[in-house]
């Protein structure tokens, strides 16, 4: 068996000291997130978080920099994941676009409101990508690179 870790993106994106955040059902119950998802083939990293934020709260982001990249083991499942967190901004909403099967609501939340009832956050990931971007962790978009199959690197 080959072991491969989960890789995904996840958007945190910034209005008025209130943070872009998802309410999802999980096989855990209710959660909150951050707009996230995984990376699906053929697909960059900029691309993954773009798609999966305007799929999960209907919000066109617009990432500026890599806050972060995080390799967590969930105990329950023994699931490794591989994520990289964006900071960004939103700047074109479309409310009647249907949000992805799953995912019951969005809100914007102050970082005390989360830390408040970290018991419903999705994984450990969503307050510590959010601690590490109010602490000014910002690396630029450069550091990714994707090569397209037949490019030279």
């Amino acid at each position: 068996m080959v072991w491969k870790p989960h890789v995904t993106v996840a958007a945190i994106a910034e209005r008025d000291g209130r943070f872009l955040l998802v309410e999802e059902r999980t096989s855990e119950g209710r959660v909150y997130n951050q707009p996230a998802g995984h990376l699906e083939e053929g697909e960059s990293l900029l691309d993954a978080v773009c798609r999966e934020t305007l799929e999960e709260t209907a919000w066109r982001f617009v990432p500026e920099a890599v806050c972060g990249i995080y390799l967590w083991r969930h105990e329950a499942t023994a699931q490794t994941f591989l994520r990289v967190s964006f900071c960004g901004h939103v700047d074109h909403h479309q409310p009647d676009q249907p949000l992805d099967d799953g995912i019951l609501a969005t809100h914007w939340l102050t970082p005390a409101e989360l830390r408040q009832h970290r018991q419903w956050l999705r994984s450990p990931l969503v307050l510590r990508s959010l601690e590490d971007y109010l602490a000014g962790a910002r690396y630029p978009l450069g550091v990714l690179s994707h090569i397209e199959s037949g490019q030279a690197p």
